[in-house]
């Protein structure tokens, strides 16, 4: 058989094989997906009931009124300017 026809032979069947094995892929890509929704429906109540606890604000564990954010000074107007006006 001539080289060429062999090289192109060669060629064509590796062509099929990376083909078969790119819609293989998708089809696993698609079942785990089909999976993970189909678990992510099962737990969603689940995670409904999961409540995150509330952090404190402070080092002594008591939280941020809303006075607070009022009263505290900007951290803008803490930091010298960097160009005096002229």
């Amino acid at each position: 058989m001539h080289p060429e026809i062999m090289r192109e032979l060669g060629a064509q069947h590796g062509r099929d094989l990376r083909e078969r094995a790119h819609r293989a892929q998708l089809g696993r890509i698609l079942g785990l997906s089909r999976r993970a929704i189909r678990r992510s429906a099962r737990h969603l109540a689940e995670t409904d009931a999961f409540a995150v606890p509330a952090i404190p604000d402070y080092v002594d564990g008591s939280f941020r009124g809303a006075g607070d954010e009022a009263a505290a000074p900007r951290a803008q107007a803490q930091v010298p300017a960097a160009r005096r006006a002229a």
